[in-house]
């Protein structure tokens, strides 16, 4: 494999960053991973736009450089890569080891990608079963202080998540997913995802003014509900209300659509809009990108 690191290609077990770089010392970075279809990243201009808003929350607005796409399409060649899941990365760089950040900034840009089966119509999931999922008591840390829908290299908030999860499932298989809740109880996300649920009065999703991230695939998932027509309402939502859903299902780049089989151990599953809506996706994807 080979990695875009600083306007380079390198070989993956040469691609270093500084120990003074800020992204590693302080989290001081900004970063998207974008699912790719078919040689071309999916929803590139709403993932850039969003790394884009990150930079400037930190205070680098321009160290997000003008031929990302480029770096991202040169990596996916260098490693014959039609089908992948690519990261890109921009930190504020090396800085003397103090907390305050200096007024010059000289970033670090690197580009990482995996490959994953095809998509669309024809392609293959990359999960295989509906999720588990499980709430933590480790709260979604409020946007007064760390804005919630800017994506940062400090995911300690979801890692913490996770690992409750391990810890909770002892010897036995660790579920797939936290369920998180802000500081009131109403549920917001998963460490790495969105949620969505289905009652008899249509599909809910919590809603843009909680302390959540909202994803790009989500975006897509809500445009194709509305443009079926499907009731859709964003709230406040109780845990008892996801784990009382008719269906439920989580989104992110990677799982795409993935249904929720169970909740704390509490049946949900996969149901007619969560399958449709999975189909109105792939079919999607099938005739923007093959």
């Amino acid at each position: 494999m080979y990695y875009h690191v600083n306007g380079e290609l390198v070989p993956a077990d040469e691609a270093t960053v500084s120990v003074r770089d800020r992204g590693f010392m302080y989290g001081d970075a900004a970063f998207e991973t974008l699912r790719v279809y078919g040689g071309t990243p999916f929803e590139w201009d709403a993932h850039r736009e969003r790394l884009q808003r990150t930079a400037e929350t930190l205070g680098f607005a321009d160290a997000v450089p003008d031929d990302l796409r480029d770096r991202v399409d040169e990596t996916l060649a260098e490693n014959g890569l039609d089908e992948a899941s690519a990261k890109v990365s921009v930190s504020r760089g090396v800085q003397p080891g103090k907390l305050t950040p200096g007024a010059d900034v000289d970033p670090t840009v690197v580009v990482t990608c995996t490959p994953l089966p095809r998509g669309g119509r024809d392609g293959q999931r990359v999960w295989d079963d509906p999720a588990a999922v499980q709430t933590v008591r480790t709260r979604r840390i409020p946007s007064e202080a760390v804005p919630a829908d800017v994506k940062t290299h400090n995911y300690l908030n979801g890692i913490l998540g996770r690992l409750e999860l391990r810890r909770a499932a002892g010897n036995r298989e660790a579920a797939d997913e936290c369920l998180m809740r802000d500081m009131d109880g109403n549920v917001v996300e998963g460490a790495t995802s969105n949620l969505f649920f289905v009652t008899e009065n249509g599909l809910r999703i919590p809603s843009d003014d909680l302390d959540l991230l909202p994803g790009v695939t989500r975006s897509v998932v809500l445009d194709l509900a509305r443009e079926e027509s499907f009731p859709v309402e964003t709230g406040h939502y109780s845990l008892d209300a996801v784990r009382d859903a008719d269906e439920a299902f989580l989104t992110n780049s990677t799982w795409e659509l993935r249904p929720i089989a169970s909740v704390d151990g509490i049946e949900v599953g996969t149901g007619p809009m969560t399958t449709l809506l999975q189909r109105l996706f792939d079919e999607r994807v099938e005739a923007e990108y093959y």
